[in-house]
């Protein structure tokens, strides 16, 4: 088995990277002369994902209007939010709801990622579909973030996540979820976490470890870095 579409949450205010992002949405910034979200584009191509769906609602326009003119040789579909900003667990299902799949490969745009995460996304989709389970959340040391004010988001035991004093984990942004985890939940604005607190309350919360080095555009000041790097 395999993942054939993925997510990319691109409907985010980005409010810790103004005032550039007054005008610009998040996933167009540059960093090393490629948007966040061609980078991320290009990464699920290399995974040889089929078909992509992009959520959006702040500045929505110019995130179509960039897509409208990418040539790329995957299936990539925009749906917007709509009235309002459904948050990530919300944003998350209404796509959920475009889609005939039941597995799906979620990336946050914000996360450099790069060609060293293929062989780690690539055996953690054997593992998922190997243990037969519902949701797998890539995590990395706190110690391998670029961004050294990042606090841990979980534990890790037994490959199962938890939420306690020895958090050392950061969310990487890249996870895969089962759409059976959001049985009866409605699209209104949600976290996410309200998916993965009950997963763990259930102990069925796995995640995975990558050993690489994780760049996350965090906020103005980390921006402010990686142009200078």
């Amino acid at each position: 088995m395999k993942i054939n579409t993925a997510f990319i949450l691109c409907a985010g205010y980005g409010k810790r990277l103004n005032p550039i992002t007054l005008k610009i949405p998040k996933p167009l910034i540059r960093i090393n002369e490629i948007t966040l979200l061609e980078n991320s584009i290009n990464f699920l191509e290399k995974l040889e994902i089929k078909k992509i769906k992009i959520n959006t609602y702040f500045l929505h326009n110019q995130i179509q209007d960039f897509i409208l003119n990418y040539k790329s040789n995957l299936k990539i579909e925009i749906i917007n939010d709509g009235n309002e900003i459904l948050d990530t667990g919300g944003g998350i299902l209404n796509l959920i709801n475009k889609s005939d799949e039941n597995d799906f490969l979620i990336l946050n745009p914000d996360t450099l990622w790069g060609d060293n995460y293929l062989k780690t996304t690539m055996k953690m989709m054997d593992f998922y579909f190997e243990k037969e389970i519902k949701n797998l959340l890539m995590i990395v040391n706190k110690e391998k973030s670029f961004d050294k004010r990042m606090k841990g988001d979980f534990s890790l035991k037994n490959k199962k996540l938890q939420k306690n004093k020895e958090n050392i984990f950061i969310y990487t942004g890249l996870q895969i979820i089962n759409k059976s985890l959001f049985k009866n939940k409605k699209v209104t604005p949600f976290s996410v976490t309200k998916i993965w607190d009950q997963a763990i309350e259930n102990k069925i919360l796995f995640g995975f470890e990558s050993k690489e080095d994780f760049i996350h555009l965090t906020d103005l000041e980390i921006y402010n870095k990686l142009v200078k790097i």
